[in-house]
């Protein structure tokens, strides 16, 4: 649904027909993001700004509310496009297929977010390109979220993060 490391990002659950892109978030870790977020984070005033006000801007920087992570419940059908050449020949892909968004491991504290292809292969959403783009295209399918184990996931990964 959203990786361990992005527990401590703002997030939300996806919703289908929604369009969103490969993000590196501040963690580090790759995950997904609406592109209108994305672009709220780095609106610019168009306006040319005085020299005063520049430098009150350096040491007052205004607020820039972060981009929230788009979580994807497993057994969600995803449209994956621009898959990167490399992954087309080691996968036997095409540029875009039809994935089905999956968890490869129940560990806790690993990267276990993926994607798997209607050959079977499966590719974690660490190994994609930032910027790369996805559209949701059914949740219908998507299994049933154990909400209690997700909250103990968070309080263990926030306890962590102390």
């Amino acid at each position: 649904m959203c990786d361990y490391s992005l527990m401590s990002v703002p997030n939300r659950l996806a919703r289908e027909g929604e369009d969103l892109v490969a993000h590196r978030f501040p963690t580090g870790s790759l995950g997904l993001a609406s592109p209108a977020d994305l672009q709220r984070g780095t609106a610019q005033p168009a306006a040319p700004r005085s020299w005063w006000c520049t430098v009150k801007e350096f040491f007052n920087p205004p607020h820039v509310p972060p981009v929230p992570a788009v979580c994807i419940p497993p057994g969600s059908r995803l449209a994956l496009q621009d898959i990167p050449v490399r992954l087309q020949r080691d996968l036997g892909v095409g540029e875009a297929e039809m994935v089905t968004f999956t968890q490869i491991s129940p560990a806790a504290n690993s990267y276990r977010d993926a994607v798997r292809f209607a050959n079977g292969r499966e590719v974690r959403l660490q190994e994609l390109r930032e910027g790369q783009r996805v559209r949701v295209l059914d949740l219908s399918m998507a299994e049933e979220i154990d909400i209690a184990r997700l909250r103990e996931e968070i309080a263990e990964v926030a306890y962590r993060a102390r």
